[in-house]
This record gives structure tokens, C-alpha cells and sequence, in this order.
């Protein structure tokens, strides 16, 4: 409504052809006009020394001449060429209704009451015509907008930011000064409203011109090329969708060694989890003193979870924000060899798994019978896979104690682990007193979550040291209560069999009872694990999940333990698979024929005359033969 006001004024005035060669000038404020259109201006007055005058000075010079009158204007305007006038810059926009001349007053008193009658139709007739106007005019704009898009592209990128900034703050302007010029119109004062309209498009694009902007002003927009009410807005949106990007980077752990920096050693197993890594300093669970180390490090060196990481931290300095976890700083050494060699580590899974062949002897001497019984009925073997299926109170416990001082002090090149697994603190006491090995345990007091990780962690470092050629014995005490952790834990996949357990729970138990193999001209892993029968159907679903996966299995019986048999073991249902690799030809001879004359008697029996001829006897070797002879 504005622009068809003053085009249609500018026409009265002015010739036609004169008129459609002038440019067109959006009105403004004098602060807001460029220095170029001030100077002209100034010359249209007929103010003295105008072409030499700072914008500051010509402005006042101008206000001083609009305020003397306006009859010096007149003058002026009449002699200055119509086409070098701009619109804008026409007096008759800028003076104000007190200042007008004595007979354009009265002529303007006369004729009030003429014209408001007709205001209103006057001004529905110009808003439809401003419609039509405003049409043509955004497209012309978005065509300009458009082609100074494509010239974008070929310009360099450093100056791209800049110039998006300033048409974004223009469109901005634009978009309130039409506003505010649409509210003037709607005041009655159509005039008025555009020329406050056409101020505010100045006046928003003006000071990107005249003024220089900061340097330091593009990292304070955080790259959304806008200040002001309209630039907070856009922060605002953005705020929580760039939090991770911006300062994800200062969220990381320095890790920069300097001269002055404090040095301290830290050691643990390194547990790799998704987005960062943690040396577990305390055990192989989480605690208040583990070590943070980036995952930048951790594929520089082709870490791998369990490896034994052994490293420098940096000792805060006094008065320094202390971190929650004390970056690693430098690694010296993984799994007792330098960093360096640990790259070319062979995948455990590229391992070649074989039959085992090394047999690990049980007896110890003439009073454990516990590990002279399984020599005789389940010979174990380096790389064994072997299952120990056992009913509540039925010596379970004890048994897993005799197997694993029984291979401390046959064995002492293998690496004993002991995994205990949601198990009673009492016991747990017992193992570490009794056991000359590894005692990992998680209480049952403990959350599921922490049986599931020490479980994996400690396989995942049991395949670390095979890797590098060791023997390791893992014995896990339970398979079935793991299983139950599992199905706590284990994302839903929808399928529950019947107990109550999810499908997603079988296969992780699986899969750290499978580690266990034998290498072809490598180290083993060795992994017995217990496993509770005749309980909830929970456990028997995880049991029958197990079922064909092990290579030895030994049966304990309640009703023996009842008896005062012990070790309770049914001979019967208890075995080796591929023993003829493990025994020698004439072993095993002689325990086929024993066997054999077991086989006709009932459990209980045959344990009973078995423990006869053990406790005859001093040695296993001493009991075979006297087998051979009679």
C-alpha cells in the first residue's frame, strides 16, 4: 500500500518519461540513507559546502534546513532533474504534518472533512492494490535472490558466512518493516505506515554497511549468521542438536604429556565398551579408581578387551578441576610386551581348535580322592570343554575346590581363573583362601548386570593370554544362574520358551562355554563350568540349550551325597569324549575292562566299590595295575 501510494504521487509530479527512467528508493530515516543520496539531497536544498561534508554534519545540516521552513525546498526541488531524485529522498515524505506550509494547511483543513468520508473506501481500495503490487515485487526478489545464491557458489568459502549473515538480517528487515507498514494501514495513516516500513528496511540493512563487524563475531553466532531477537531464537533452536557437536571435542581428556606434568603408573584390564574404554584398576568391575582411555588410542595400538594394559596417568595439578576418571596418558606396556608387538597379535578366533591331547592330571595323592575319582571316570585334557551337572547340597562346591588346587599343583604352567557367579560372599571368601589362583566373583547381591560383564570380561582375558600361547583353566561356577543374569539383562526379542526365559538369553552363555578349544600349536582354554539340574525350568531350558556342546560331562548325585558317598559322581553318566587321545593304550584297556564291571551294578554300588579300591590303594597308577594282573 505504501509503494502504490508514492509511485502514484511521484507520477503526479513528475513527467513520464522522467518516471519510468528514475530508480526506485525505499523512504527512510536520514540516519539510515547512504552518504551518496545525502550529499544530493543536501545539493537540492541548496546547502552550502555539501560535496565536503561528513554524513554526521550533513545530516544535522539537512535536519537544520527542514527546520527553518520548507520554502527553501521547493526551490530546490524544481531545480533538480526528476530522475535524479530519488523517491525516498523527496522532502514532501520527511516533513511532518506540523510543518507544512500555511496554504497546504488550509487547503488540507478544507478538504478534511471531504476526505473522511472517503478514507475508508480509499484505504480497502489501496490494500487490494498494494496486493497486487507486492505480487510482482517478491518475485523479482526471489529471482535476485536466487541468482546471488548461484554467484555464492562461485565465490570463495571465506566469504560466504559473511554474506549469508547480512541476507539473512536483510530478509529479516524486510519482514518487519512490512509488518509494521501493513499496521499503519490498517491505522488509517497509509502513508505513514509505509514510510515506517520502508525505515525499518534501512535501517536493518544500513549499519552491515556502514558499520565494520567484529572478527571475533562468527564464533559468537555459532554459526547461525544472525544477531538480535531473531539470531536468539535460532540459538535457542539449535541449542540442544549442536550441545554433542560443539563440545564434544572439549569433553575430551587431555591427554597431551608436558615437562612439568607428574607422572604416576596405573595397571588393570582393559574393558572396551561402545563410544570409550575404562582400564578397570580394581578388579575386572567398574570402580571409583579405573582409568579412562580413548578409543584414539585404543586403535593405534589394536587393543583389545582384557588385554593387561599397563600406562602412565598424569597427578592433577594443585588446584586443577580433578576429571571423574584420570585419562592414561602413555601406554608402556600390553600384556607384558611393548605396545608395538601387540599389533600383530593373531585373532583368537583364527585360531585352529583341535581335539585336546595333553591330559591334566587330578590326583595329587593318596587322600584326594576327589581328583583320583575323575582320572579314573573323566579324564580331563588341556582344552577341555566340560560340564558339571550337579543338584543343590550335593558337593558341588567341593568339588570345584579340589579341581583347582588339584591343577595349581599339577599344572603350575596353566593359569588358573576362577569365575564365580552370583555365588554366596561366604564361599567366595573360601575360594580366595583355598584357591592358589585367580578368584573372580560377583555376590549375589550384586545386580545382573555386573554377572554378565565380570563373566565376559574374564573370558575375554582368558582369550588374550591363549592368544599369546598360555594355557588357561577357567572354572565357571554357574553356567545356569549366568543364564539367569542373561535373561534379565538381554534386550526382549519377543520369543519366551516355556520357564519364563527369552530366546536372546541362551545364546551369550553359549558363546563363553564355546571359547574353550583346544589350538592346533598353540596355547588352550580350558573351561569347566557347573550347572544346576533338577531345579526351575529356566535352568533347564539353558541346560538343554547346552546339550551337544561339551566334550566332558561329569554327573554328581544327590542321593549319593545323601549316602555319605563322596565325591558323589555317577559313574554311569559321567564321561569323556575322544579319551583315547588323552590315555595311553594300556590305560586304556584296563579302564574299559573296569568300567565294564561296573556297569552291571547300580549307582550307588559302583561308587561304593570304586572309593574301595581308591582308598586301597596309594597312587592310580598302583590301582591299574593290580586291575591288569587280576
Amino acid at each position: 500500500m505504501t509503494e502504490t501510494l508514492d509511485s502514484t504521487a511521484g507520477a503526479a509530479e513528475t513527467p513520464e518519461g522522467s518516471a519510468a527512467k528514475a530508480p526506485k528508493k525505499r523512504t527512510g530515516g536520514l540516519n539510515s540513507m547512504l552518504l551518496a543520496d545525502l550529499k544530493a539531497m543536501a545539493g537540492g536544498m541548496g546547502i552550502p559546502g555539501a560535496g565536503s561534508m561528513k554524513k554526521a554534519a550533513l545530516v544535522d545540516a539537512i535536519k537544520a534546513a527542514q527546520a527553518g521552513g520548507g520554502a527553501p525546498s521547493q526551490p530546490a526541488k524544481a531545480e533538480q532533474p526528476k530522475a535524479e531524485q530519488p523517491k525516498g529522498d523527496q522532502p514532501k515524505a520527511e516533513q511532518p504534518r506540523g510543518e507544512q506550509p500555511k496554504g497546504d494547511q488550509a487547503k488540507g483543513d478544507q478538504a478534511k472533512g471531504d476526505q473522511a468520508k472517503g478514507d475508508q473506501a480509499k484505504g480497502e481500495q489501496a490494500k487490494a492494490e498494494q496486493a497486487k503490487a507486492e505480487q510482482p515485487r517478491k518475485a523479482d526478489e526471489q529471482k535476485a535472490d536466487q541468482k546471488g545464491d548461484q554467484k555464492k557458489g562461485d565465490e570463495p568459502k571465506g566469504e560466504q558466512p559473511q554474506q549469508s549473515r547480512q541476507q539473512n538480517s536483510r530478509q529479516r528487515g524486510n519482514q518487519q518493516g512490512n509488518q509494521q507498514g501493513g499496521q499503519g494501514n490498517q491505522q488509517g495513516q497509509p502513508k505513514q505506515g509505509g514510510q515506517q516500513g520502508n525505515q525499518g528496511n534501512q535501517g536493518k540493512a544500513q549499519p552491515k554497511q556502514d558499520e565494520p563487524r567484529p572478527a571475533d563475531d562468527d564464533a559468537h553466532d555459532d554459526g547461525d549468521g544472525a544477531d538480535g531477537e531473531g539470531g536468539s531464537r535460532r540459538n535457542r533452536r539449535r541449542r540442544g542438536r549442536d550441545r554433542d557437536r560443539t563440545t564434544r571435542a572439549g569433553r575430551e581428556p587431555d591427554t597431551e604429556v608436558r615437562e612439568d606434568d607428574v607422572l604416576v603408573p596405573a595397571a588393570g584390564i582393559l574393558d572396551v565398551l561402545d563410544n570409550y574404554a575404562f582400564v578397570r584398576t580394581s578388579g575386572y568391575l567398574a570402580g571409583v579408581d579405573d582409568v579412562y582411555l580413548s578409543l584414539s588410542m585404543v586403535r593405534k595400538y589394536g587393543l583389545r578387551r582384557g588385554d593387561a594394559v599397563v600406562g602412565q596417568v598424569r597427578q592433577p595439578r594443585e588446584g586443577e578441576r580433578r576429571e571423574k576418571f584420570n585419562p592414561m596418558v602413555r601406554i608402556d606396556t600390553v600384556n607384558g610386551v611393548d605396545p608395538e608387538q601387540a599389533k600383530n597379535r593373531v585373532e583368537f578366533d583364527s585360531l585352529t581348535p583341535v581335539s585336546p591331547t595333553d591330559r591334566l592330571r587330578l590326583e595329587t595323592g593318596p587322600d584326594a580322592v576327589v581328583g583320583r575319582v575323575i582320572d579314573l571316570v573323566t579324564p580331563v585334557g588341556k582344552g577341555q570343554r566340560g560340564l558339571v551337572l550337579a543338584p543343590s547340597d550335593a558337593g558341588k562346591t567341593a568339588t570345584v575346590q579340589a579341581i583347582a588346587n588339584a591343577i595349581t599343583a599339577n599344572n603350575p604352567e596353566c593359569h588358573l581363573m576362577v569365575v564365580l557367579i552370583d555365588e554366596r560372599p561366604e564361599e567366595v571368601t573360601d575360594f580366595q583362601r583355598a584357591v592358589k589362583g585367580e578368584v573372580v566373583a560377583s555376590t549375589f547381591d550384586r545386580p545382573a548386570t555386573d554377572h554378565t560383564t565380570l563373566a565376559e570380561l574374564a573370558i575375554e582375558r582368558a582369550k588374550r593370554l591363549v592368544e599369546l600361547g598360555h594355557d588357561v583353566v577357567v572354572l565357571l561356577d554357574g553356567l545356569t544362574r549366568l543364564g539367569r543374569a542373561y535373561n534379565l539383562t538381554a534386550p526382549a526379542s519377543g520369543r519366551v520358551l516355556p520357564g519364563g526365559v527369552d530366546a536372546a538369553a541362551l545364546y551369550p552363555p553359549k558363546k563363553l562355554f564355546g571359547a574353550a578349544r583346544n589350538i592346533d600349536n598353540g596355547g588352550s582354554l580350558t573351561i569347566l563350568a557347573t550347572a544346576l539340574v533338577d531345579g526351575s525350568k529356566m535352568d533347564e531350558a539353558v541346560l538343554e540349550e547346552l546339550t551337544g556342546t561339551d566334550n566332558l560331562r561329569l554327573h554328581l548325585s544327590r542321593e549319593l551325597a545323601d549316602r555319605g558317598l563322596v565325591p558323589a559322581v555317577d559313574v554311569h553318566a559321567s564321561g569323556t569324549r575322544r579319551e583315547d587321545q588323552l590315555l595311553t593304550k594300556e590305560e586304556l584297556a584296563v579302564l574299559g575292562s573296569l568300567r565294564s564291571e561296573l556297569a552291571g551294578k547300580d549307582a550307588a554300588e559302583a561308587l561304593e566299590q570304586l572309593l574301595g579300591m581308591v582308598r586301597n590303594s596309594h597312587t592310580n597308577y598302583e590301582l591299574l595295575v593290580r586291575l591288569q594282573r587280576g
